[in-house]
């Protein structure tokens, strides 16, 4: 059995660490590229959203270079992420790829079958193997989504332009020949620590700006562009509202014991929408409400074209720009966007910020 799974951002790195620790091997999806969207697009359903696109062409890549088994969470509800599995299953069956798909789905309380729907692929059936497998991948994935949002907080301010990427991509270099979460967080710690000798000019004025929306599109560099990046080089500190580590906390814990750890998000997004909608849609009101009220000076959705979730919440975020006083600019990728379009409405939108913040100090002054 040689295990697969979907590329989204730096996950796959945990996903590696869990399967390295219970001994099971497996394929890493190359890195998410022209050609990765290129086979998706050209084998998917066209108005389907973008995640779906890039997966399917993860797995095709990586069936290519001996995976036979692909593992991918399931989900449930409005957001069409519940069907991935399902049609990705029939495409690439009806390619003649041969890889079995294996599910795991949400526990929703049931920990004992969750484990039993893991052991399915972990070459164990011992929970207690399992278990401390899962502790590891989720420790790697912690310590590198707190180091990613240090990135993006830091960029900015560094003196010597590159040093910060070139810390980051080294670890990640590092990460990706290492073989079990050990190895994985000794490396995480050792950057971490480097961070600090980073010369950092403090009293440079620097915009802050909160990203919300798809999960995917938030995450994954490859699908947004690298919008965290761009922003960063704008002279902007940028924090993501997901994380796939706190997503799978959420999931497997939480809600395992009938609550949620994005309740304090939800009831920010009350006055606005007061249910679920599926996907991240009532987040995104509720971070952006919450963005608002620690004084970003701006908020950006990014999401797939026809995310039906983030359809919904876009229709919502003028009333909470107007209420809440905050700039909120969406922006809809898909396989067609192009790069240039997206970087002069990013431009210009934080042309837009800095005037606003200018204005203000001077309407402060007088």
């Amino acid at each position: 059995m040689k295990i697969t799974f979907p590329h989204m951002g730096s996950t796959y790195i945990a996903i590696k660490a869990l399967f390295d620790d219970l001994c099971v091997e497996t394929v890493v999806p190359p890195k998410c590229s022209k050609k990765t969207l290129e086979l998706g697009t050209k084998y998917a359903p066209e108005l389907i959203c973008l995640p779906l696109k890039i997966n399917l062409g993860n797995y095709i890549e990586s069936i290519e270079k001996g995976a036979d088994t692909i593992v991918i969470t399931g989900s449930c509800g409005p957001c069409r992420f519940g069907y991935y599995s399902e049609v990705q299953r029939e495409i690439l069956k009806d390619l003649g790829y041969e890889a079995e798909i294996v599910v795991l789905e949400v526990p929703d309380g049931d920990i004992p079958e969750f484990y039993r729907r893991v052991g399915k692929v972990a070459n164990t059936k011992n929970p207690i193997k399992i278990a401390k497998s899962l502790k590891g991948a989720m420790t790697v994935l912690k310590k590198l989504n707190e180091f990613e949002e240090k990135v993006l907080q830091q960029r900015p301010y560094e003196i010597q332009r590159g040093d910060v990427d070139q810390l980051y991509h080294g670890l990640l270099t590092k990460l990706g020949t290492s073989t079990g979460a050990r190895e994985m967080i000794q490396h995480i710690d050792w950057a971490a620590n480097r961070f600090h000798e980073i010369p950092m000019d403090r009293g440079r004025e620097v915009l802050r700006v909160g990203i919300v929306g798809e999960i995917y599109t938030v995450i994954d560099d490859f699908s947004n562009l690298e919008i965290g990046k761009k922003l960063n080089d704008m002279g902007v500190a940028v924090h993501k509202s997901h994380t796939a580590g706190e997503w799978i906390t959420d999931v497997v814990y939480y809600r395992s014991i009938g609550t949620s750890g994005e309740k304090h998000i939800w009831d920010a997004a009350a006055p606005y929408m007061k249910v679920g909608i599926g996907g991240h849609g009532r987040e995104t009101i509720g971070n952006t409400v919450r963005y608002a009220d620690q004084g970003y000076d701006g908020v950006i959705q990014v999401m797939p074209f026809t995310c039906m979730p983030e359809i919904v919440a876009m229709s919502t975020l003028p009333k909470v720009q107007e209420e809440r006083d905050i700039p909120v600019l969406s922006l809809i990728i898909d396989e067609m966007t192009g790069e240039a379009g997206y970087l002069t409405r990013l431009e210009a939108y934080i042309d837009l910020l800095r005037n606003r913040r200018e204005k203000n100090k001077q309407a402060m002054g007088s």
